[in-house]
């Protein structure tokens, strides 16, 4: 026995070696990654010209906090981190309304159309965007709304809904197809009807692919240009992607490094927070740790 866990131990050590250089690229790459960050971070507490006397990380003229409170103010970063948290938010929230009971009903019925329609979703997913851009702004332009406010915001968030369909509902269908039909069995058998199942039952076991998927989600459309940069044309409907763009340009004239990198950092916070307390669960549904 003795000889035999020996052997296992070294047949252990000689994979955890085999492993060793996947593992120092993962470290340079998260130090990298973190020494990055720091940087941004650290310029948004300095001036423009410390940024560029390399004395960013040094703060020889003490910690400028009201950069962030000027870039919040009156550049406009408190109207695009407003918008982007209203089209992400609304859009999130629909999506999983939406495609919830989409994914559940494509998971546990069979029908006529069912797996056309998932190939459908498939598909839909590898449709570039430019290529419907053009008629969607054609249609849109049509109705007029693109000068009322509230209306253009009303359709960028449509728009965010149905371009995050086909994936979302791609995306929870994996999970209901994980999970025992014996609760739904169980259900039936206490007489409890199929909308009320999936809601009270079935819905609330997805909860690690609805989380996962919400916070992808969340992440693209808070960081989403393109469509943005075609339908928001004023300032009170841009979203961060845009707005940041558009300060990054005025930086040529204006000058003030340090308040632009202010508004990079308070533009990444939300989504840097959101992995940084829901890691675990992004992890375990991207590997689909609910199977039952």
């Amino acid at each position: 026995m003795a000889k035999e866990k020996k052997v296992r131990e070294k047949w252990n050590w000689k994979k955890e070696a085999k492993l060793l250089p996947g593992y120092i690229i993962l470290i340079l790459w998260v130090v990298f990654t973190f020494v990055l960050l720091g940087w941004v971070f650290a310029a948004g507490l300095s001036t423009t010209p410390d940024i560029f006397q390399g004395n960013t990380l040094k703060f020889p003229t003490g910690l400028h906090f009201e950069n962030y409170v000027k870039a919040w103010t009156t550049s406009n970063v408190s109207m695009f981190f407003t918008n982007s948290l209203l089209y992400s938010v609304v859009s999130c929230i629909a999506l999983i309304l939406i495609c919830a009971p989409a994914a559940y009903v494509l998971s546990r019925f069979t029908f006529l159309g069912n797996k056309i329609i998932q190939t459908s979703f498939v598909s839909a997913m590898g449709t570039p965007i430019i290529m419907v851009i053009l008629p969607l702004f054609g249609i849109v332009a049509s109705t007029g709304v693109l000068n009322n406010v509230m209306l253009n915001k009303a359709v960028l968030i449509f728009l965010y809904i149905g371009i995050n369909v086909p994936y979302t509902t791609i995306f929870l269908l994996t999970f209901f197809s994980n999970l025992s039909r014996t609760y739904e069995e169980a259900a039936a058998i206490d007489g409890c009807p199929p909308q009320k199942t999936f809601w009270k039952i079935m819905f609330p076991m997805a909860q690690s692919g609805i989380v996962t998927v919400t916070i992808f989600n969340f992440i693209n459309i808070w960081n989403e240009y393109f469509l943005s940069l075609i339908f928001a044309n004023s300032d009170q409907m841009k979203p961060v992607a845009v707005g940041l763009f558009g300060m990054i340009n005025s930086m040529k004239y204006t000058g003030d490094w340090a308040g632009m990198f202010a508004a990079v950092t308070i533009v990444f916070l939300p989504t840097f927070i959101l992995y940084i307390f829901l890691s675990e669960k992004i992890i375990g549904g991207v590997t689909g740790g609910i199977k039952g």
